[in-house]
């Protein structure tokens, strides 16, 4: 059994990072992830649980491949839980995939660092075990670099769609900017147009007073 233990500090803020997780696939980081369905999502106790179905790629050498057998996509449940009151979002994966040979399982934890403000400290655990199968030791260290490598490339792909979502709550507030000039043009305008309405009229109605000053007097009515 080898475990891997490892410590990362996001420049950002939890709620940042914890939308970036849900977005974190695909990304160019890391392609060897297909895809990911939602099997079930619910809300307990003001808590976000949902569990998900990962198909990805593992990239096996041929002599592991040979060992375990070749699978051309392997599968793996997630389970996460997000506390937004508590602000810890936790996700627990585990292979389904040559689980009678191979056990996986990997834990990640999202919370406010403890000392740095408007940051987030991500811990990673991953477990490796081998059953049953020639030269496990040395499978479990292949992968357990394979899990260091891919952590990197996470890392990386989290700050990729992080810089998304800061360009598309960018690109949101300018359209917003925009629509509120646009408003205010078009309301200057409507009260301009008011205006000149209200001007014209109390021109008008000037005019037919004065009309009215010189001529009502000068008329004659026969009795």
């Amino acid at each position: 059994m080898k475990i891997w233990t490892s410590e990362h500090t996001f420049q950002h803020p939890w709620e940042t990072v914890t939308q970036a997780a849900w977005r974190k696939y695909p990304n160019p980081m890391n392609p060897a992830v297909e895809a990911i369905d939602i099997v079930d999502r619910k809300v307990s106790n003001g808590v976000l649980q949902t569990h998900r179905l990962i198909s990805s790629k593992w990239g096996l050498p041929s002599w592991a491949s040979t060992l375990l057998g070749a699978d051309k996509t392997c599968y793996a449940s997630e389970h996460s839980e997000v506390n937004p009151r508590k602000k810890i979002m936790t996700l627990l994966t585990k292979n389904i995939t040559f689980c009678n040979e191979v056990s996986v399982v990997e834990k990640l934890t999202y919370s406010p660092h403890p000392s740095k403000v408007d940051c987030t400290l991500l811990k990673q655990e991953a477990v490796v075990t081998i059953k049953n199968v020639p030269l496990s030791s040395y499978i479990e260290d292949y992968l357990t670099k394979m899990i260091s490598s891919n952590a990197n490339k996470g890392r990386q792909a989290m700050e990729w769609v992080i810089g998304k979502i800061n360009n598309e709550v960018q690109e949101l507030t300018q359209k917003t900017v925009k629509g509120m000039d646009e408003f205010t043009v078009t309301a200057k305008k409507g009260i301009s147009v008011v205006e000149d309405l209200t001007t014209s009229a109390k021109k008008g109605m000037n005019e037919f007073n004065h009309f009215a000053e010189e001529t009502l007097p000068n008329l004659h009515f026969e009795k």
